[in-house]
């Protein structure tokens, strides 16, 4: 599996937690050499206060725990 399919099955394993609340997750794009991730939060994750605590302490800790070469998740 490559890199890319690895983020979105983290991305898709993520959302369900973020759509309870009314939000959503969409992935834009790899950089720095495929270490961070890039995505848009909507619904209501979209301009949340929250939103950063919602990135680095859910999303971002769930896809370094699945793939360990990801060193930060970073909205787009």
């Amino acid at each position: 599996m490559e890199l890319k399919e690895k983020v979105l099955a983290v991305i898709d394993e993520v959302r369900p937690a973020l759509e309870n609340d009314g939000g959503g997750i969409e992935f834009v794009d790899l950089a720095e050499d495929n270490t961070v991730v890039l995505v848009n939060l909507t619904g209501a994750c979209n301009g949340c206060p929250m939103s950063t605590m919602t990135i680095k302490g859910y999303v971002e800790s769930t896809m370094i725990e699945a793939i360990p070469e990801i060193k930060e998740v970073r909205l787009a």
